[in-house]
């Protein structure tokens, strides 16, 4: 689209920024400093590339987006922290697509390495309810030690999909230990062994 644009359109590439993780922390490495921030994952470190990238080419100071990130906390209900002790983080994340879900489930693992990863997805939405779509969540919870899908069978007849069976969640997703509810309160009954 843009190769074929007539106005004059300026396409500046990014990647991943360079990181590193040491004790549960991500830290961006730049001019042989280690920058602490608050948030992490490569798909929300592609985005800060990527908004340095905009930054600089409106006249923002390397020095000043640095001193500046340092504080930035994240998008909400995007990783977004709601309890932590010295054993647990709980995060609440809007991951509204197969890829969003698979980056924030390795992104948690990958920030987490000694702990174990208890992921818990709500399929609501038009395109995650329907049959056709959930193949593109293969292999997105791989990663988790404990992995959940929950979905309401009164949310698909309210959308009027076809319904869905649990095993066809399960297939889909290609998890062999994935547990599928249908009733909230059923996830917290003797799940975590």
């Amino acid at each position: 689209m843009l190769e074929n644009s007539k106005n004059k359109i300026s396409k500046i590439p990014y990647k991943t920024h360079n990181f590193s993780i040491k004790n549960q922390k991500t830290f961006l490495n730049y001019n042989g400093k280690e920058i602490p921030i608050h948030f992490f994952g490569e798909h929300n470190l592609q985005n800060l590339e990527g908004a340095k990238k905009i930054c600089m080419s409106l006249g923002v100071k390397e020095k000043d987006f640095y001193n500046s990130i340092k504080n930035f906390r994240g998008a909400n209900r995007r990783l977004e922290i709601l309890k932590k002790n010295e054993n647990t983080n709980i995060f609440w994340d809007f991951a509204h697509s197969p890829s969003k879900l698979k980056a924030s489930v390795n992104a948690v693992k990958n920030q987490f390495r000694n702990r174990k990863l208890v992921s818990c997805m709500e399929l609501h939405t038009f395109s995650s309810l329907s049959k056709n779509f959930l193949k593109f969540y293969k292999n997105t919870m791989q990663e988790s030690d404990f992995a959940f899908v929950y979905f309401n069978p009164e949310t698909i007849k309210h959308k009027k999909l076809e319904n869905i069976k649990i095993e066809e969640i399960k297939n889909s997703f290609a998890k062999k230990d994935l547990k599928v509810f249908t009733k909230k309160n059923d996830i917290f009954l003797n799940n975590l062994k």
